[in-house]
């Protein structure tokens, strides 16, 4: 497994990383001994960076990977997040980035995890009413303490970034980055290059929609599944149109004897080495299936093909509804 560095400050992680929040939920019910052997699986192919948050599944989900990784905490990089808040129903009623609040998830966070210290520890979302300065101010004491390695920031806004670096290095900034999500590339990315922040896209796969294996939305209804309530691009109209861009994507992959996840990741794997996608999983065999993403030649004139497919803003509605979009950072 090939390595890759995020930020300057040492963070050394496989080139491909594990998110891990559909073992706990939105996604559909996942049985939790095979996302164990989906984690476990992950590190024998030398994936070792694990993506979790504490609001997935109601910290549920930073238990099951502590659980996962006892006994083999040093062989792993462990990633979590803080300052969504959900109500005990589960819904998101806000954002709080409050030093004293930083420090609270943290300490859940370290105890749900079953361990001393959080690898790489980011705000899930900024809160507009607290200056940035004095939330990474408190991670940066965090750091300090030894309960943190290094931080990130999640869907942070340009001018966000570089008020946060004078605070403290930024070692990775986390926002959506896909084929149909293409956002960053603009202002985002090469800001993060200008400071040397790593840059890791979550959802690579566009919620799965891209690896081509769920062409019919009554396969988003069952039990557990809300990408259909949360993510307009899943409802109507606006699946139809995005259908023919997943389809366009498969044909390229047929072509070039791979599956559409495994073209989807290779392309974002090729858009930099300071570049770490997440893509999730509860199975086993696509974990296997993704890490051979990192051995696909993709040539320029591929490229060009997808790039003429998949053009920025190419997509059919908005990444989250109103309320969704009013969380990100802009």
């Amino acid at each position: 497994m090939r390595r890759r560095t995020l930020g300057t400050q040492g963070l050394t992680v496989s080139a491909l990383g594990l998110g891990c929040m559909g073992m706990s939920e939105f996604y559909g019910h996942a049985e939790e001994a095979r996302s164990i052997e989906t984690i476990h699986r992950a590190l024998d192919l030398g994936v070792n960076f694990l993506d979790t948050a504490d609001i997935y599944g109601q910290g549920a989900n930073e238990a099951l990977v502590g659980k996962a990784i006892k006994g083999k905490r040093r062989q792993f990089i462990i990633a979590t997040k803080f300052g969504m808040v959900r109500d005990p129903s589960g819904a998101t009623i806000g954002v709080c980035g409050r030093p004293e609040y930083v420090r609270s998830c943290c300490d859940k966070s370290l105890k749900r995890l079953g361990i001393d210290e959080i690898d790489l520890y980011y705000q899930h979302r900024v809160d507009k009413e607290v200056p940035i300065e004095d939330t990474v101010g408190e991670m940066s004491r965090l750091v300090e303490e030894g309960k943190v390695l290094y931080i990130g920031l999640s869907e942070a806004a340009p001018q966000t970034l570089r008020k946060a670096f004078a605070v403290h290095p930024v070692s990775a900034l986390q926002s959506e980055y896909s084929l149909w999500t293409r956002d960053p590339e603009e202002e985002i990315i090469p800001v993060c290059r200008e400071l040397g922040i790593g840059f890791v896209p979550y959802s690579p796969l566009g919620r799965a929609l891209l690896a081509g294996k769920a062409l019919d939305p009554e396969e988003f209804k069952r039990e557990g599944d809300s990408r259909l309530e949360r993510y307009p691009r899943f409802q109507g109209e606006n699946f139809e149109k995005n259908l023919r861009l997943v389809r366009g994507l498969m044909e390229a992959a047929d072509r070039l004897s791979c599956t559409a996840a495994q073209l989807a990741l290779a392309w974002i794997l090729v858009q930099g080495e300071d570049i770490v996608p997440i893509p999730g999983t509860t199975r086993p065999r696509h974990i296997e299936e993704n890490v051979r993403a990192l051995d696909l030649e993709v040539s320029d004139e591929d490229l060009l093909e997808l790039a003429r497919l998949f053009p920025a803003g190419v997509a059919s509605g908005d990444r989250y509804f109103e309320s969704g979009m009013e969380m990100l950072d802009f």
